[in-house]
């Protein structure tokens, strides 16, 4: 009989630190130079990041909101899951605002309604989306706010970054990932980091409750068992 796995792996951690930059080092250093208690001084342009899935966006949001809150401020963070009203933090300090192209009609009038409210306290707002803001379907006085300031089109990772990425993530798991593996992940699946590290997290539950080294008879096994071809 397999034994169902315990939640008891280690939970994603999205730091700067831990963020490939490949060719995106320009938005990786715009968002790292943002200091905590910065903004207080006057209201400063919203940064705003796109790319394709996969690209980086959330992680670098996340990374962002780790550092202001390890620094002790409040953090609000919205996107499409995030259910109305959306209220500001008693204390806020920085608000993020991740794919909003999947705001709703409602998300977009509470979205517009923080930058308004951003603007009079001098709160710095990050966003992120799939496209440049101008070419988002959004109300226009949204698109305007979130096209207001510096622009990062995110690229996705290299192969030889994908990997290193891979391995990364596979060691802070404490499982080893071979060369084999990888390629038959890289040569099977779509290049979409975000979805690869959802295979990986998966395989990693997989061979704890089968009790066995992660290879790729492993990976095809839980693909079959997943109803995927392999």
């Amino acid at each position: 009989m397999k034994q169902i796995p315990l939640a008891i792996g280690p939970e994603p951690m999205f730091t700067f630190d831990n963020f490939l930059p490949g060719a995106n080092t320009a938005a990786l250093a715009e968002l790292r130079a943002l200091r905590p208690g910065a903004a207080f001084a006057a209201t400063v342009p919203p940064i705003f990041v796109w790319g394709g899935s996969g690209c980086g966006k959330t992680h670098l949001l996340k990374a962002l909101a780790e550092s202001w809150q390890s620094a002790g401020l409040q953090v609000g963070w919205y996107d499409a899951e995030t259910p109305l009203p959306w209220e500001l933090p008693s204390q806020p300090s920085l608000l993020l605002l991740d794919d909003c192209e999947r705001f709703d009609a409602g998300q977009q009038h509470a979205a517009f309604a923080l930058f308004v409210e951003a603007a009079t306290q001098g709160l710095t707002i990050v966003a992120s989306g799939n496209a440049p803001p101008v070419d988002l379907s959004l109300r226009e006085d949204l698109r305007t706010r979130l096209g207001w300031g510096p622009t990062y089109e995110l690229q996705p990772l290299s192969e030889q970054d994908m990997r290193a990425a891979l391995r990364q993530e596979a060691e802070r798991r404490g499982i080893h990932l071979s060369d084999d593996v990888i390629d038959y992940l890289l040569t099977r699946f779509a290049r979409d980091l975000k979805h690869l590290m959802r295979l990986l997290t998966r395989l990693d539950e997989f061979a704890m409750s089968t009790k066995r080294a992660v290879t790729v008879p492993l990976l095809r096994q839980m693909l079959a068992d997943e109803g995927l071809n392999t």
